[in-house]
């Protein structure tokens, strides 16, 4: 039995359990306002409608269809998956649009995806983009390493 699946879903399944917390502990201890914690880095809730770096905050139920529509796709992904490392990548990347889509869905903001973690030099951001980050980075450095195999794997050594 391909044990692959599985751990995209543990992966995906620990992503949102974290990010869900920290979101809940960021509503109820920043309702009063920023805290700073070290150099430029704050804890500030804002909540974000679009995209990343807030693009398109008034296309929210597109970003919605397409986030779910994204989620499928990521859950058939999971099944072919052929390495741990890409399953954990895979993970990360569907924890983290299963974590924000929550917000999306459940949540009473209109819609809009809860964001705490402020660099003050950078857009807000929060675990679930974090973790779609990594898992993306994870992702390429990945596919050059299966890409490099490739490439090798055809060449003999005299």
């Amino acid at each position: 039995m391909n044990r692959l699946p599985t751990t995209v879903l543990v992966t995906a399944a620990v992503v949102v359990a974290i990010d869900q917390l920290t979101k809940s502990l960021a509503l109820s201890a920043l309702a009063d306002g920023p805290v700073h914690l070290i150099w430029t880095l704050r804890l500030d809730l804002s909540f974000n409608s679009g995209l990343a770096f807030s693009i398109g905050p008034n296309l929210t139920p597109l970003i919605t269809f397409v986030a779910v529509v994204l989620v499928g796709v990521l859950l058939v992904a999971a099944h072919r998956v052929t390495s741990t490392t890409t399953a954990v990548a895979l993970g990360l990347v569907l924890g983290g649009a299963l974590g924000n889509l929550a917000d999306r869905l459940v949540r009473g903001h209109g819609g809009a995806v809860i964001d705490f973690i402020d660099l003050q030099w950078w857009p807000v951001f929060n675990v679930a983009d974090m973790a779609i980050t990594a898992g993306a980075v994870l992702l390429v450095l990945t596919s050059f390493r299966e890409s490099e195999d490739d490439n090798d794997g055809g060449r003999a050594d005299a």
